[in-house]
């Protein structure tokens, strides 16, 4: 696993964005773990939390594209601190765009924050975690409304690994199949059991033989592309 991987999911763990125990998703699942990039919110947090998206982007995508659309409401901040530290890590300069819930119909009006598109852009998509791809159904069709542009594909900062709502594969590759474009994560939480499992952290063991279990035993049920370990 990359090292900027692992310092991701230890960023992760810092922040308290991602969290274990017992929680109750918005889809009625409970679930052994949570993460909620809503968690993020001081200058340093930002900053570092873009540059992990410019790397996985960077490594999924290279340079191949012009803008970082981040869909209202979370995907506003990420977008703008991923162009941030695109810009400074990789010394290519990418535009960022966004959504408005509701058109303005004054000053600067439209549907879009940020950048507007035009026919030839390459756009990558980004947002904090999928679970159902409803907000790819959205976003979708506000792009594509724009100009002739070319959605290179999706980065998502954890990949869940859970049953989308359409069968046995992952949300994400329900994405990639409906939509035809890449799909992409900075870790998946195979590689965030794998770094913790049964290893300390700043002295504290996230995940032992209890929660590991509890994740084994969610993933008989919910999971898409998970081996259970014995």
């Amino acid at each position: 696993m990359e090292r900027y991987k692992q310092e991701f999911i230890e960023f992760m763990v810092d922040s308290r964005a991602l969290k274990f125990g017992s929680f109750t998703l918005k889809s009625g699942r409970q679930s052994p773990f949570f993460m909620n990039a809503g968690s993020y919110v001081t200058g340093a947090q930002l900053r570092r939390l873009g540059q992990y998206y410019a790397r996985a982007i960077h490594d999924n995508y290279g340079d191949d594209f012009d803008i970082l659309f981040g869909p209202a409401y979370k995907g506003i901040p990420l977008s703008v601190a991923t162009a941030m530290a695109y810009s400074e890590l990789f010394g290519k300069e990418v535009r960022y765009s966004s959504n408005r819930k509701e058109a303005k119909d004054h000053g600067d009006a439209g549907i879009l924050l940020g950048s507007g598109m035009k026919d030839g852009d390459r756009v990558v998509i980004i947002e904090d975690v999928t679970t159902s791809g409803k907000s790819i159904e959205e976003t979708y069709p506000i792009i594509a409304a724009q100009a002739k542009v070319e959605i290179k594909g999706l980065m998502v900062s954890l990949n869940r690994m859970e049953k989308g709502p359409a069968g046995d594969v992952s949300a994400l590759e329900e994405i990639q199949e409906r939509f035809g474009i890449k799909a992409a994560a900075i870790v998946t939480m195979k590689e965030v059991v794998e770094h913790l499992y049964n290893r300390p952290y700043n002295g504290q063991i996230y995940i032992d033989d209890a929660a590991r279990a509890a994740i084994d035993e969610y993933y008989k049920v919910y999971g898409a592309g998970w081996a259970v370990q014995a």
